[in-house]
């Protein structure tokens, strides 16, 4: 059992000196906004680490008019679409380059409504987590992030 033991953390030893020296080979980009209003805010809308994207969490705004859309969580749900898909676009992107997405729902109660739309856009089923939370920004009904590969 010893020898066992000792192999395993050779192992894992060297497994975390091949993603540390991994990680110190990756550039960091930083991306603005492709929204001017939304250049001075306090995050960006897209961090690049090499061919990953990690993008901020999106809510149903209409950055043209820089208001909530109405109509609920069906609605909602597709505004946050639209705006994750402004943003892949800028780094030539599609939905089918995400991997993994994280939903938080205002409620599970919209669970089923949300499905019936993030269904239809996600056709390559990413990885995903879904839950809810109280006090969404805005008092948005949904957020999605996302991260994608180039």
């Amino acid at each position: 059992m010893k020898r066992f033991q000792y192999v395993l953390l050779f192992v894992l030893m060297l497994g975390l000196s091949f993603s540390t020296h991994a990680q110190e080979g990756t550039e960091l980009v930083f991306h603005k906004s492709h929204e001017v209003k939304k250049q001075q805010a306090p995050f960006s809308d897209a961090v690049q680490a090499g061919n990953l994207f990690f993008l901020a969490g999106q809510i149903g705004m209409d950055h043209s008019t820089r208001t909530m859309v109405e109509g609920g969580i069906q609605a909602e749900t597709e505004q946050v679409i639209m705006n994750i898909k402004a943003v892949l676009a800028q780094h030539g992107m599609t939905l089918d380059n995400v991997v993994k997405c994280t939903v938080i729902l205002s409620t599970m109660d919209d669970f089923g409504a949300f499905n019936e739309i993030y269904s239809k856009h996600f056709t390559k089923k990413p990885a995903r987590t879904t839950f809810a939370a109280s006090g969404l920004a805005r008092n948005a009904k949904i957020e999605i992030e996302a991260m994608a590969i180039k």
